[in-house]
Protein backbone atom coordinates (compact mmCIF):
# COMPACT_ATOMS: atom_id res chain seq x y z
CA UNK A 1 0.00 0.00 0.00
CA UNK A 2 3.01 2.21 0.15
CA UNK A 3 4.58 3.80 3.18
CA UNK A 4 2.26 4.94 5.91
CA UNK A 5 2.66 8.43 7.22
CA UNK A 6 0.88 9.48 10.34
CA UNK A 7 -0.62 12.89 10.95
CA UNK A 8 0.69 15.07 13.66
CA UNK A 9 -0.53 14.26 17.10
CA UNK A 10 -2.87 16.55 18.96
CA UNK A 11 -0.84 18.66 21.35
CA UNK A 12 -2.30 19.49 24.74
CA UNK A 13 -0.84 21.99 27.16
CA UNK A 14 -2.07 23.69 30.30
CA UNK A 15 -1.71 27.49 29.98
CA UNK A 16 -1.42 29.75 33.03
CA UNK A 17 -4.62 31.12 34.45
CA UNK A 18 -5.68 34.44 32.91
CA UNK A 19 -6.65 35.65 36.42
CA UNK A 20 -3.64 35.30 38.73
CA UNK A 21 -4.72 35.61 42.34
CA UNK A 22 -1.57 37.40 43.46
CA UNK A 23 -1.54 40.11 40.81
CA UNK A 24 -1.56 43.69 42.19
CA UNK A 25 -4.75 45.56 41.62
CA UNK A 26 -4.81 49.09 40.17
CA UNK A 27 -6.85 51.57 42.22
CA UNK A 28 -9.89 52.65 40.35
CA UNK A 29 -11.35 56.14 40.49
CA UNK A 30 -15.11 56.65 40.23
CA UNK A 31 -14.56 58.38 36.88
CA UNK A 32 -12.55 55.53 35.50
CA UNK A 33 -15.13 53.09 36.74
CA UNK A 34 -17.95 54.95 35.06
CA UNK A 35 -16.03 55.29 31.78
CA UNK A 36 -14.76 51.73 31.58
CA UNK A 37 -17.71 49.77 32.90
CA UNK A 38 -19.42 49.29 29.50
CA UNK A 39 -16.24 47.77 28.12
CA UNK A 40 -14.70 46.11 31.13
CA UNK A 41 -17.80 44.27 32.33
CA UNK A 42 -18.16 42.11 29.20
CA UNK A 43 -14.41 41.50 29.19
CA UNK A 44 -14.44 40.49 32.82
CA UNK A 45 -17.32 38.12 32.16
CA UNK A 46 -15.54 36.61 29.19
CA UNK A 47 -12.28 36.17 31.09
CA UNK A 48 -14.12 34.71 34.06
CA UNK A 49 -15.92 32.32 31.71
CA UNK A 50 -12.66 31.16 30.14
CA UNK A 51 -11.07 30.87 33.57
CA UNK A 52 -13.94 28.71 34.81
CA UNK A 53 -13.75 26.54 31.69
CA UNK A 54 -10.02 26.02 32.13
CA UNK A 55 -10.51 25.10 35.78
CA UNK A 56 -13.26 22.64 34.85
CA UNK A 57 -11.47 21.09 31.89
CA UNK A 58 -7.94 21.32 33.24
CA UNK A 59 -6.44 21.22 29.73
CA UNK A 60 -6.38 23.36 26.67
CA UNK A 61 -6.27 21.46 23.41
CA UNK A 62 -4.51 22.90 20.40
CA UNK A 63 -6.09 20.91 17.62
CA UNK A 64 -4.14 20.29 14.46
CA UNK A 65 -6.38 21.48 11.60
CA UNK A 66 -5.23 18.51 9.54
CA UNK A 67 -6.74 16.09 12.06
CA UNK A 68 -10.17 17.52 11.27
CA UNK A 69 -9.71 16.56 7.61
CA UNK A 70 -8.87 12.87 8.13
CA UNK A 71 -11.35 9.99 8.47
CA UNK A 72 -10.15 8.74 11.86
CA UNK A 73 -10.07 12.07 13.73
CA UNK A 74 -12.58 14.01 11.64
CA UNK A 75 -15.25 13.40 14.29
CA UNK A 76 -14.42 13.35 18.01
CA UNK A 77 -17.85 12.66 19.51
CA UNK A 78 -17.26 8.98 20.20
CA UNK A 79 -18.25 7.29 23.47
CA UNK A 80 -18.12 3.99 25.33
CA UNK A 81 -20.90 2.54 23.18
CA UNK A 82 -19.01 3.28 19.96
CA UNK A 83 -15.91 1.75 21.54
CA UNK A 84 -17.80 -1.46 22.31
CA UNK A 85 -19.34 -1.61 18.81
CA UNK A 86 -16.01 -1.16 17.01
CA UNK A 87 -14.15 -3.53 19.35
CA UNK A 88 -16.73 -6.27 18.88
CA UNK A 89 -16.88 -5.82 15.11
CA UNK A 90 -13.09 -5.96 14.76
CA UNK A 91 -12.49 -8.51 17.52
CA UNK A 92 -14.87 -11.28 16.44
CA UNK A 93 -14.44 -12.79 13.02
CA UNK A 94 -14.32 -16.04 11.13
CA UNK A 95 -10.74 -16.49 12.33
CA UNK A 96 -12.31 -17.66 15.59
CA UNK A 97 -14.01 -20.53 13.76
CA UNK A 98 -10.65 -22.28 13.28
CA UNK A 99 -9.81 -22.30 17.00
CA UNK A 100 -10.75 -26.00 17.41
CA UNK A 101 -7.95 -26.83 14.97
CA UNK A 102 -5.45 -25.72 17.62
CA UNK A 103 -6.98 -28.21 20.06
CA UNK A 104 -6.33 -31.11 17.68
CA UNK A 105 -2.63 -30.69 18.44
CA UNK A 106 -2.67 -29.21 21.95
CA UNK A 107 -5.42 -31.42 23.36
CA UNK A 108 -8.07 -30.50 25.92
CA UNK A 109 -5.99 -29.29 28.85
CA UNK A 110 -3.21 -27.43 27.07
CA UNK A 111 -5.62 -26.04 24.49
CA UNK A 112 -7.78 -24.42 27.18
CA UNK A 113 -4.75 -23.21 29.16
CA UNK A 114 -3.11 -21.62 26.10
CA UNK A 115 -6.36 -19.98 25.00
CA UNK A 116 -6.94 -18.55 28.49
CA UNK A 117 -3.35 -17.28 28.87
CA UNK A 118 -3.34 -15.59 25.45
CA UNK A 119 -6.73 -14.02 26.20
CA UNK A 120 -5.47 -12.51 29.48
CA UNK A 121 -2.17 -11.48 27.89
CA UNK A 122 -3.73 -9.65 24.94
CA UNK A 123 -6.32 -7.99 27.21
CA UNK A 124 -3.46 -6.63 29.33
CA UNK A 125 -1.61 -5.24 26.31
CA UNK A 126 -4.87 -3.71 25.12
CA UNK A 127 -5.10 -1.92 28.47
CA UNK A 128 -1.53 -0.68 28.00
CA UNK A 129 -2.37 0.80 24.60
CA UNK A 130 -5.42 2.58 25.98
CA UNK A 131 -3.32 4.11 28.78
CA UNK A 132 -0.57 5.16 26.35
CA UNK A 133 -2.99 6.92 23.99
CA UNK A 134 -2.49 10.13 25.99
CA UNK A 135 0.95 10.90 27.35
CA UNK A 136 1.57 12.75 30.60
CA UNK A 137 2.38 15.87 28.56
CA UNK A 138 -1.04 15.69 26.93
CA UNK A 139 -0.03 14.40 23.50
CA UNK A 140 -2.63 12.10 21.90
CA UNK A 141 -1.45 9.32 19.60
CA UNK A 142 -4.53 8.40 17.57
CA UNK A 143 -2.76 5.88 15.38
CA UNK A 144 -0.74 2.78 16.28
CA UNK A 145 2.14 3.76 14.03
CA UNK A 146 2.33 7.20 15.65
CA UNK A 147 2.61 5.63 19.10
CA UNK A 148 5.32 3.29 17.84
CA UNK A 149 7.27 6.26 16.49
CA UNK A 150 6.83 8.15 19.76
CA UNK A 151 8.15 5.18 21.73
CA UNK A 152 10.97 3.88 19.54
CA UNK A 153 11.87 6.89 17.39
CA UNK A 154 10.63 7.78 13.92
CA UNK A 155 12.77 5.41 11.85
CA UNK A 156 12.77 2.47 14.23
CA UNK A 157 9.06 2.89 14.97
CA UNK A 158 8.19 2.72 11.27
CA UNK A 159 10.52 -0.23 10.74
CA UNK A 160 8.97 -2.24 13.55
CA UNK A 161 5.29 -1.44 13.08
CA UNK A 162 4.75 -0.48 9.43
CA UNK A 163 4.67 -3.92 7.83
CA UNK A 164 2.62 -5.71 10.53
CA UNK A 165 0.04 -2.90 10.57
CA UNK A 166 -0.33 -2.90 6.80
CA UNK A 167 -0.40 -6.71 6.82
CA UNK A 168 -3.24 -6.65 9.33
CA UNK A 169 -5.23 -3.92 7.56
CA UNK A 170 -4.77 -4.87 3.93
CA UNK A 171 -4.35 -8.60 4.48
CA UNK A 172 -7.42 -8.88 6.68
CA UNK A 173 -9.50 -7.04 4.09
CA UNK A 174 -8.34 -9.49 1.39
CA UNK A 175 -9.34 -12.46 3.54
CA UNK A 176 -12.69 -10.80 4.27
CA UNK A 177 -13.30 -10.47 0.51
CA UNK A 178 -12.60 -14.19 0.06
CA UNK A 179 -14.75 -15.20 3.01
CA UNK A 180 -17.55 -12.80 2.10
CA UNK A 181 -17.56 -13.83 -1.55
CA UNK A 182 -17.45 -17.53 -0.69
CA UNK A 183 -20.26 -17.11 1.83
CA UNK A 184 -22.34 -15.26 -0.77
CA UNK A 185 -21.92 -18.25 -3.06
CA UNK A 186 -22.94 -20.65 -0.26
CA UNK A 187 -25.96 -18.50 0.62
CA UNK A 188 -27.07 -18.46 -3.02
CA UNK A 189 -26.79 -22.26 -3.26
CA UNK A 190 -28.85 -22.70 -0.09
CA UNK A 191 -31.56 -20.26 -1.21
CA UNK A 192 -31.65 -21.36 -4.84
CA UNK A 193 -31.06 -25.03 -4.17
CA UNK A 194 -28.30 -27.33 -5.35
CA UNK A 195 -30.43 -28.81 -8.12
CA UNK A 196 -30.51 -27.62 -11.70
CA UNK A 197 -34.15 -26.52 -11.37
CA UNK A 198 -33.03 -23.00 -10.43
CA UNK A 199 -32.98 -20.91 -13.59
CA UNK A 200 -30.89 -18.09 -12.11
CA UNK A 201 -27.45 -17.76 -13.66
CA UNK A 202 -24.80 -19.15 -11.33
CA UNK A 203 -21.79 -16.93 -10.79
CA UNK A 204 -18.22 -18.09 -10.42
CA UNK A 205 -16.35 -17.61 -7.15
CA UNK A 206 -14.44 -14.60 -8.50
CA UNK A 207 -17.70 -13.02 -9.62
CA UNK A 208 -19.04 -13.44 -6.08
CA UNK A 209 -15.89 -11.71 -4.84
CA UNK A 210 -16.77 -8.84 -7.17
CA UNK A 211 -20.32 -8.65 -5.80
CA UNK A 212 -18.98 -8.52 -2.25
CA UNK A 213 -16.37 -5.84 -2.95
CA UNK A 214 -18.96 -3.67 -4.72
CA UNK A 215 -21.16 -3.78 -1.63
CA UNK A 216 -18.13 -3.07 0.60
CA UNK A 217 -17.08 -0.04 -1.49
CA UNK A 218 -20.60 1.39 -1.35
CA UNK A 219 -20.55 1.11 2.47
CA UNK A 220 -17.04 2.61 2.50
CA UNK A 221 -18.42 5.94 1.28
CA UNK A 222 -19.38 6.74 4.88
CA UNK A 223 -16.98 9.59 5.70
CA UNK A 224 -15.28 8.75 9.01
CA UNK A 225 -14.80 6.22 11.78
CA UNK A 226 -17.62 7.51 13.97
CA UNK A 227 -20.03 7.42 11.04
CA UNK A 228 -19.65 3.64 10.77
CA UNK A 229 -20.57 3.01 14.41
CA UNK A 230 -24.00 1.76 13.32
CA UNK A 231 -22.35 -0.54 10.79
CA UNK A 232 -20.07 -1.89 13.52
CA UNK A 233 -23.08 -2.48 15.77
CA UNK A 234 -24.80 -4.54 13.07
CA UNK A 235 -21.54 -6.39 12.42
CA UNK A 236 -21.11 -7.12 16.12
CA UNK A 237 -24.66 -8.47 16.46
CA UNK A 238 -24.31 -10.73 13.43
CA UNK A 239 -20.85 -11.96 14.52
CA UNK A 240 -22.13 -12.93 17.97
CA UNK A 241 -25.17 -14.53 16.31
CA UNK A 242 -23.32 -16.80 13.87
CA UNK A 243 -20.75 -17.80 16.50
CA UNK A 244 -23.54 -18.79 18.88
CA UNK A 245 -25.61 -20.60 16.25
CA UNK A 246 -22.62 -22.58 14.96
CA UNK A 247 -21.36 -23.85 18.29
CA UNK A 248 -24.84 -24.55 19.68
CA UNK A 249 -25.92 -26.54 16.60
CA UNK A 250 -22.61 -28.40 16.55
CA UNK A 251 -22.94 -29.41 20.19
CA UNK A 252 -26.59 -30.51 20.19
CA UNK A 253 -26.33 -32.53 16.97
CA UNK A 254 -24.92 -36.06 16.88
CA UNK A 255 -21.16 -36.30 16.56
CA UNK A 256 -19.73 -37.57 13.26
CA UNK A 257 -18.62 -41.19 13.16
CA UNK A 258 -14.97 -41.71 14.07
CA UNK A 259 -14.46 -38.65 16.26
CA UNK A 260 -11.24 -38.82 18.27
CA UNK A 261 -9.82 -36.46 20.88
CA UNK A 262 -6.30 -37.80 20.98
CA UNK A 263 -3.74 -35.15 19.98
CA UNK A 264 -2.41 -35.69 16.48
CA UNK A 265 0.77 -37.77 16.53
CA UNK A 266 3.57 -36.49 14.32
CA UNK A 267 6.35 -38.54 12.77
CA UNK A 268 9.08 -36.90 14.87
CA UNK A 269 9.63 -34.69 17.92
CA UNK A 270 10.60 -31.78 15.69
CA UNK A 271 7.36 -32.15 13.75
CA UNK A 272 5.41 -32.18 17.02
CA UNK A 273 7.10 -28.96 18.19
CA UNK A 274 6.35 -27.17 14.94
CA UNK A 275 2.77 -28.39 14.99
CA UNK A 276 2.35 -26.96 18.50
CA UNK A 277 3.77 -23.64 17.35
CA UNK A 278 1.39 -23.63 14.42
CA UNK A 279 -1.51 -24.13 16.84
CA UNK A 280 -0.32 -21.22 18.96
CA UNK A 281 -0.34 -19.09 15.82
CA UNK A 282 -3.98 -20.03 15.21
CA UNK A 283 -4.86 -18.99 18.77
CA UNK A 284 -2.96 -15.71 18.39
CA UNK A 285 -4.74 -14.91 15.13
CA UNK A 286 -8.11 -15.35 16.86
CA UNK A 287 -7.50 -12.15 18.82
CA UNK A 288 -7.35 -9.18 16.50
CA UNK A 289 -8.04 -5.45 16.65
CA UNK A 290 -5.03 -4.11 18.60
CA UNK A 291 -3.97 -2.19 15.50
CA UNK A 292 -7.31 -0.33 15.67
CA UNK A 293 -7.74 0.45 19.37
CA UNK A 294 -5.84 3.76 19.28
CA UNK A 295 -7.77 4.85 16.20
CA UNK A 296 -11.08 4.14 17.94
CA UNK A 297 -9.95 5.99 21.07
CA UNK A 298 -8.87 8.92 18.89
CA UNK A 299 -12.52 9.53 17.97
CA UNK A 300 -13.38 10.39 21.58
CA UNK A 301 -13.22 13.78 23.30
CA UNK A 302 -10.75 14.01 26.16
CA UNK A 303 -10.28 16.36 29.11
CA UNK A 304 -8.32 16.20 32.37
CA UNK A 305 -11.42 15.29 34.37
CA UNK A 306 -12.83 12.98 31.70
CA UNK A 307 -9.90 11.45 29.76
CA UNK A 308 -10.73 9.28 26.79
CA UNK A 309 -9.21 6.19 28.41
CA UNK A 310 -12.16 5.91 30.82
CA UNK A 311 -15.00 5.44 28.27
CA UNK A 312 -12.65 3.52 25.98
CA UNK A 313 -11.77 0.96 28.65
CA UNK A 314 -15.40 0.71 29.73
CA UNK A 315 -16.44 -0.17 26.19
CA UNK A 316 -13.54 -2.59 25.73
CA UNK A 317 -14.34 -4.46 28.96
CA UNK A 318 -17.92 -5.02 27.86
CA UNK A 319 -16.82 -6.02 24.35
CA UNK A 320 -14.27 -8.55 25.59
CA UNK A 321 -16.78 -10.09 27.95
CA UNK A 322 -18.92 -10.83 24.88
CA UNK A 323 -15.86 -11.96 22.89
CA UNK A 324 -14.93 -14.44 25.64
CA UNK A 325 -18.50 -15.75 25.64
CA UNK A 326 -18.13 -16.43 21.91
CA UNK A 327 -14.56 -17.68 21.53
CA UNK A 328 -14.33 -20.12 24.45
CA UNK A 329 -17.56 -22.00 23.59
CA UNK A 330 -16.49 -22.06 19.94
CA UNK A 331 -13.13 -23.59 20.73
CA UNK A 332 -14.30 -26.04 23.40
CA UNK A 333 -17.67 -26.87 21.86
CA UNK A 334 -16.22 -27.19 18.37
CA UNK A 335 -13.51 -29.60 19.48
CA UNK A 336 -16.06 -31.54 21.52
CA UNK A 337 -18.32 -31.88 18.46
CA UNK A 338 -15.78 -32.68 15.76
CA UNK A 339 -12.49 -33.57 17.45
CA UNK A 340 -9.76 -34.45 14.97
CA UNK A 341 -12.30 -34.44 12.12
CA UNK A 342 -12.31 -30.62 12.13
CA UNK A 343 -11.77 -29.42 8.54
CA UNK A 344 -9.32 -26.65 7.66
CA UNK A 345 -9.99 -23.34 5.92
CA UNK A 346 -13.07 -21.94 7.68
CA UNK A 347 -13.11 -24.52 10.46
CA UNK A 348 -16.49 -24.85 12.15
CA UNK A 349 -18.37 -23.14 9.31
CA UNK A 350 -17.18 -25.83 6.91
CA UNK A 351 -17.78 -28.54 9.54
CA UNK A 352 -21.37 -27.41 10.02
CA UNK A 353 -22.11 -27.77 6.31
CA UNK A 354 -20.04 -30.94 5.91
CA UNK A 355 -21.47 -32.97 8.80
CA UNK A 356 -24.89 -31.42 9.45
CA UNK A 357 -26.10 -30.24 6.07
CA UNK A 358 -28.61 -33.12 5.96
CA UNK A 359 -30.07 -32.78 9.48
CA UNK A 360 -30.12 -28.98 9.91
CA UNK A 361 -32.81 -26.62 8.68
CA UNK A 362 -31.95 -24.85 5.42
CA UNK A 363 -33.35 -21.68 6.97
CA UNK A 364 -30.85 -21.92 9.84
CA UNK A 365 -27.96 -22.68 7.48
CA UNK A 366 -28.93 -19.79 5.22
CA UNK A 367 -29.31 -17.43 8.18
CA UNK A 368 -25.86 -18.40 9.46
CA UNK A 369 -24.33 -17.68 6.04
CA UNK A 370 -26.13 -14.34 5.94
CA UNK A 371 -24.76 -13.43 9.38
CA UNK A 372 -21.20 -14.28 8.26
CA UNK A 373 -21.68 -12.16 5.14
CA UNK A 374 -22.95 -9.10 7.04
CA UNK A 375 -20.23 -9.41 9.67
CA UNK A 376 -17.55 -9.57 6.94
CA UNK A 377 -18.94 -6.45 5.25
CA UNK A 378 -18.90 -4.58 8.57
CA UNK A 379 -15.40 -5.70 9.56
CA UNK A 380 -14.08 -4.63 6.15
CA UNK A 381 -15.06 -1.03 6.91
CA UNK A 382 -13.16 -0.69 10.16
CA UNK A 383 -10.04 -2.55 8.99
CA UNK A 384 -9.90 -0.43 5.82
CA UNK A 385 -10.26 2.88 7.67
CA UNK A 386 -6.52 3.24 8.60
CA UNK A 387 -5.64 2.79 4.91
CA UNK A 388 -8.15 5.46 3.87
CA UNK A 389 -6.75 7.74 6.58
CA UNK A 390 -3.17 7.32 5.39
CA UNK A 391 -3.97 7.89 1.72
CA UNK A 392 -5.93 11.03 2.53
CA UNK A 393 -3.12 12.20 4.80
CA UNK A 394 -0.73 12.19 1.86
CA UNK A 395 -3.06 14.52 -0.03
CA UNK A 396 -3.76 16.88 2.88
CA UNK A 397 -0.04 17.11 3.72
CA UNK A 398 0.85 18.07 0.16
CA UNK A 399 -1.98 20.52 -0.58
CA UNK A 400 -2.86 21.68 2.95
CA UNK A 401 -6.59 21.24 2.44
CA UNK A 402 -9.12 18.43 2.90
CA UNK A 403 -9.77 15.87 0.21
CA UNK A 404 -12.69 16.79 -2.07
CA UNK A 405 -15.58 14.35 -2.00
CA UNK A 406 -14.78 12.91 -5.43
CA UNK A 407 -11.17 12.16 -4.44
CA UNK A 408 -12.24 10.56 -1.15
CA UNK A 409 -14.66 8.33 -3.05
CA UNK A 410 -12.00 7.55 -5.66
CA UNK A 411 -9.51 6.50 -2.97
CA UNK A 412 -11.99 4.00 -1.56
CA UNK A 413 -12.90 2.61 -4.93
CA UNK A 414 -9.18 2.24 -5.73
CA UNK A 415 -8.52 0.38 -2.46
CA UNK A 416 -11.47 -1.92 -3.11
CA UNK A 417 -10.16 -2.67 -6.60
CA UNK A 418 -6.72 -3.58 -5.24
CA UNK A 419 -8.25 -5.88 -2.61
CA UNK A 420 -10.41 -7.58 -5.23
CA UNK A 421 -7.43 -8.13 -7.54
CA UNK A 422 -5.34 -9.68 -4.76
CA UNK A 423 -8.17 -11.96 -3.62
CA UNK A 424 -8.79 -13.14 -7.17
CA UNK A 425 -5.09 -13.54 -8.02
CA UNK A 426 -3.96 -15.17 -4.75
CA UNK A 427 -6.87 -17.29 -3.49
CA UNK A 428 -4.58 -19.46 -1.34
CA UNK A 429 -4.00 -16.62 1.16
CA UNK A 430 -6.95 -17.73 3.26
CA UNK A 431 -5.00 -20.87 4.24
CA UNK A 432 -2.27 -18.83 5.91
CA UNK A 433 -4.09 -18.10 9.20
CA UNK A 434 -1.27 -19.34 11.44
CA UNK A 435 1.39 -17.49 9.46
CA UNK A 436 -0.60 -14.24 9.61
CA UNK A 437 -1.06 -14.74 13.34
CA UNK A 438 2.67 -15.12 13.84
CA UNK A 439 3.60 -12.04 11.83
CA UNK A 440 1.00 -9.90 13.64
CA UNK A 441 1.86 -11.28 17.08
CA UNK A 442 4.24 -8.43 18.11
CA UNK A 443 1.51 -5.84 17.44
CA UNK A 444 -0.73 -7.66 19.91
CA UNK A 445 1.55 -9.16 22.56
CA UNK A 446 5.02 -7.54 22.44
CA UNK A 447 5.15 -3.94 21.21
CA UNK A 448 2.70 -2.51 23.79
CA UNK A 449 4.93 -3.81 26.60
CA UNK A 450 8.05 -2.20 25.14
CA UNK A 451 6.12 1.04 24.43
CA UNK A 452 5.08 1.23 28.07
CA UNK A 453 8.70 0.88 29.21
CA UNK A 454 10.01 3.50 26.77
CA UNK A 455 7.25 6.08 27.37
CA UNK A 456 6.29 5.67 31.04
CA UNK A 457 9.82 4.69 32.17
CA UNK A 458 8.87 2.63 35.24
CA UNK A 459 11.41 2.17 38.02
CA UNK A 460 14.11 -0.26 37.00
CA UNK A 461 13.62 -3.74 38.48
CA UNK A 462 10.12 -2.86 39.69
CA UNK A 463 7.32 -5.39 39.23
CA UNK A 464 5.74 -3.55 36.29
CA UNK A 465 9.18 -3.10 34.69
CA UNK A 466 9.98 -6.80 34.95
CA UNK A 467 6.52 -7.90 33.83
CA UNK A 468 6.60 -5.82 30.65
CA UNK A 469 10.15 -6.82 29.77
CA UNK A 470 9.29 -10.49 30.27
CA UNK A 471 6.06 -10.33 28.25
CA UNK A 472 7.66 -8.24 25.50
CA UNK A 473 10.62 -10.59 25.03
CA UNK A 474 8.40 -13.67 25.25
CA UNK A 475 6.06 -12.15 22.66
CA UNK A 476 8.90 -11.54 20.20
CA UNK A 477 10.36 -15.03 20.70
CA UNK A 478 6.92 -16.58 20.33
CA UNK A 479 6.30 -14.60 17.15
CA UNK A 480 9.50 -15.88 15.55
CA UNK A 481 8.78 -19.47 16.61
CA UNK A 482 5.17 -19.33 15.39
CA UNK A 483 6.25 -18.00 11.97
CA UNK A 484 8.83 -20.80 11.71
CA UNK A 485 6.26 -23.39 12.80
CA UNK A 486 3.62 -22.13 10.38
CA UNK A 487 6.10 -22.07 7.52
CA UNK A 488 7.25 -25.61 8.33
CA UNK A 489 3.65 -26.86 8.48
CA UNK A 490 2.88 -25.33 5.09
CA UNK A 491 6.01 -26.87 3.63
CA UNK A 492 5.35 -30.37 4.99
CA UNK A 493 1.57 -30.54 4.67
CA UNK A 494 1.56 -28.77 1.34
CA UNK A 495 -0.50 -25.94 -0.05
CA UNK A 496 -1.78 -25.43 -3.58
CA UNK A 497 -0.41 -22.15 -4.92
CA UNK A 498 -2.99 -21.71 -7.66
CA UNK A 499 -3.17 -18.21 -9.13
CA UNK A 500 -6.38 -16.69 -10.53
CA UNK A 501 -8.22 -19.95 -9.77
CA UNK A 502 -10.49 -19.25 -6.83
CA UNK A 503 -12.29 -22.41 -5.74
Amino acid sequence: MGEISSPASTAISAPPSPLPDSAPRTPRSPLASRLMTPIVSPMKKAIASVHGYLEEVGQFTKLDPQDAWLPITESRNGNAYYSAFHTLSSGIGVQALVLPLAFTTLGWIWGIICLLLVFIWQLYTLWLLIQLHESESGTRCSRYLRLSMAAFGEKRGKLLALFPIMYLSGGTCVILVMIGGGTLKTFFEIVCGASETCNVTRLTTVEWYLVFICAAVVLAQLPNLNSIAGVSLIGAITAVSYCTVIWVVSVIKDRPVGVSYEPVTEISDVATIFSILNSLGIIAFAFRGHNLVLEVQGTMPSTAKKPSRIPMWRGVKFAYLIIAMCLFPLAIGGYSAYGNLMPGNEGMFDALHKYHNHDTSKVLLGLTSLFVLISSLSSFQIFAMPVFDNLEFKYTSKYNKPCPWWLRSGIRVFFGSVEFFISAALPFLRNLAALIGGIALPITLAYPCFMWIHIRKPTTYSAIWGLNWALGILGMVLSILVVIGATWSLATMGIEFHFFKAQ
